[in-house]
């Protein structure tokens, strides 16, 4: 009953098939491989972009920080959300990355709102040389409280950054949980509606560890490819990434594996409700966060449950509410989600 992290899991077969056969003989290092040529073409299929500058790295916090550093000035600051997981789980990684930026909090809840971004952007630059200059958006897509912008929410976000002349950037740590979520396309998602970058995550779908940085821009490729290797982030052995993330995206393999952690999601919310639970946020991908009594959480961790408590611990009265954040990957078996359930 695994439920702790879409970190967690194991990797589709088709992946590994996909390293065995990269792993014959030899081939270009550093994106010169043959397969690297395969998912730029992909990449740009898929997301209608076809002069996108497409980048593999393998971690989502390089995909993010190396985004931000190219989309943004030291002296600028990054406007996102509290909860963001470029503020709150990256080890002020983007502030080392950009050479100083800093980060300014728009709001505490998972989703900034159009109102929110032009107030935060309007207190910048309000002290000339002294202070922080306006810098990029940064949209967690889906957000860390699991739930997901809808195509008119980022548009209208993009609208107000595009009326500053600011960037937007776009964590995509589970971009095709929330594609399949809303069910649109990667360019409605993104560039059509005021995105200029985006990490796009394969790693905890499925992957072993690769992120794409996507640059709508093309003009800003030579930057990103000088900082990705001045960083520390260019791999010698690339084809690795590369076969990773070109089996991720043949045959549908990244969209059936957000669907299937999607429905999984799904089904556990509708058992926690029924059980009982109080859920904090709406479930719109794979992620739920939902109060349950101390004492229910001490029955599922003796039964194997495995899970991160929120805003508690296991210390206390049986009956006090504590929130859990529960998360199904792609492979997780219906029967762990009914075991689960069974407990309750």
């Amino acid at each position: 009953m695994h439920f702790a992290s879409d970190n967690s899991g194991p990797v589709p077969q088709q992946i590994l098939d996909a390293l065995a056969r990269a792993n014959q003989g030899y081939a270009m290092g550093y994106g010169a491989d043959t397969e690297m040529a395969g998912v730029t073409a992909r990449i740009r299929e898929i997301f209608e972009a076809p002069e996108a500058a497409v980048y593999l790295v393998a971690t989502g916090t390089a995909a993010n920080v190396l985004a931000l550093s190219t989309l943004s000035q030291p002296w600028q600051t990054v406007f996102c959300t509290l909860p963001a997981h470029i503020l709150q789980d990256e080890c002020n990684g983007p502030e080392f990355y950009t050479g100083g930026a800093k980060l300014t909090p728009v709001t505490d809840a998972g989703k900034m709102t159009p109102d929110d971004l032009r107030t935060a952007i309007e207190g910048e630059e309000s002290r000339g040389v002294h202070g922080p200059q306006r810098g990029p958006v940064s949209l967690s897509q889906v957000t860390e409280q699991g739930t997901v912008y809808s195509l008119a929410e980022l548009e209208a976000l993009g609208t107000v950054a595009r009326d500053y002349g600011l960037p937007v950037h776009m964590d995509g740590a589970r971009f095709a949980n929330a594609l399949v979520s809303l069910d649109c396309t990667p360019a409605e998602m993104t560039w059509k509606a005021g995105v200029d970058a985006v990490s796009f995550g394969g790693t905890k779908n499925g992957c072993i560890g690769v992120e794409a940085v996507i640059l709508f821009d093309p003009a800003l490729a030579q930057q990103f490819e000088y900082r990705r290797k001045r960083g520390a982030h260019l791999f010698s052995k690339h084809r690795y990434l590369s076969a990773q993330m070109l089996a991720y995206l043949s045959d549908d393999l990244w969209l059936d594996n957000a669907r299937a952690a999607n429905t999984k999601a799904a089904l556990l919310a509708e058992g926690l409700c029924a059980a009982g639970a109080r859920l904090s946020h709406p479930v719109q991908a794979n992620m739920i966060f939902a109060a349950l009594p101390r004492g229910t959480h001490r029955r599922l961790f003796e039964a194997g449950a495995a899970y991160h408590l929120w805003d508690g611990g296991l210390e206390g009265s049986d009956e006090e509410l504590v929130t859990a954040r529960f998360v199904c990957d792609w492979s997780l078996p219906d029967s762990q989600v009914q075991a689960l359930l069974s407990l309750l």
